[in-house]
């Protein structure tokens, strides 16, 4: 009977240790994202002179970090009243992302962070007309087309949040730094895909996207509780440093 009672006992400990451990983690869902930038094709709309289409493709590494890859096309029309640009390409960009919040508020649904790429650019450069101005006159000319490669690196906070049940909308700003911008210091593309104006070493921009999200695979997180660490306060005597009691505070 003793031996008995003892049995039940170890195992109602080891069941309450398990639903304590269980209260420690949460389920927090991979998933694999597939999504559309719609803030290109809107300024298309407006814009004529420019065709933007760009997408994503992210996979979850865990619930901290996804690897992805990104890529787009480009067409760019420049006209003023001395010359007329061109330009058209494919880029791509890989890296990863990093979400800053915690597991029990991201729950696979929000995300806030940063992520890094590393972009390549393909594209050609064309100058149909040009008019140069000098003493001897005036003269028009132009430019054969060229098949280039940009290179450049971004680092692109932004956030998401889940609009309906795996699909989700947000936004990332783009901070680009030119590597090299195709065709050397002197000729440099005046814009090239997924980098922006080459004029300048660095460049902004953002992207607005809707995203189709499919959950593969479930991972138990443990969630780690915020404990707070209380300090006990000694409380000295006033005017003495500490608790020490004078030789003379008792009179008898």
């Amino acid at each position: 009977m003793r031996r008995t009672c003892v049995f039940f006992i170890s195992l109602l400990l080891f069941f309450h240790s398990v639903s304590a451990r269980a209260q420690d983690t949460i389920e927090f869902p991979l998933k694999i994202r597939i999504g559309m930038d719609v803030a290109g094709p809107a300024i298309s709309y407006y814009n004529r002179d420019r065709l933007s289409l760009e997408g994503v493709l992210s996979l979850d590494r865990n619930e901290k970090m996804a690897y992805v890859l990104e890529g787009g096309y480009l067409k760019f029309n420049y006209s003023q009243y001395n010359y007329d640009y061109r330009t058209e390409g494919v880029f791509m960009r890989a890296g990863v992302n990093f979400n800053l919040l915690k597991p029990e508020t991201s729950t696979g649904k929000y995300w806030a962070g940063v992520g890094l790429r590393y972009g390549l650019s393909l594209f050609s450069t064309e100058v149909p007309f040009f008019r140069k101005e000098n003493y001897w006159g005036t003269y028009n000319s132009s430019l054969p087309g060229r098949t280039s490669a940009g290179h450049f690196i971004e680092v692109s906070p932004g956030v998401r949040t889940e609009l309906f049940k795996n699909l989700s909308i947000g936004w990332s700003v783009r901070l680009r730094l030119l590597i090299s911008g195709g065709g050397g210091r002197d000729l440099r593309p005046i814009h090239f895909p997924g980098f922006g104006n080459s004029g300048k070493i660095t460049n902004a921009g953002i992207n607005y996207y809707i995203v189709w999200e499919i959950p593969f695979k479930t991972k138990k997180v443990i969630r780690i509780p915020e404990t707070e660490e209380e300090e006990e306060e000694e409380t000295p005597v006033e005017g003495l440093p500490g608790n020490e009691v004078p030789q003379n505070a008792f009179p008898y």
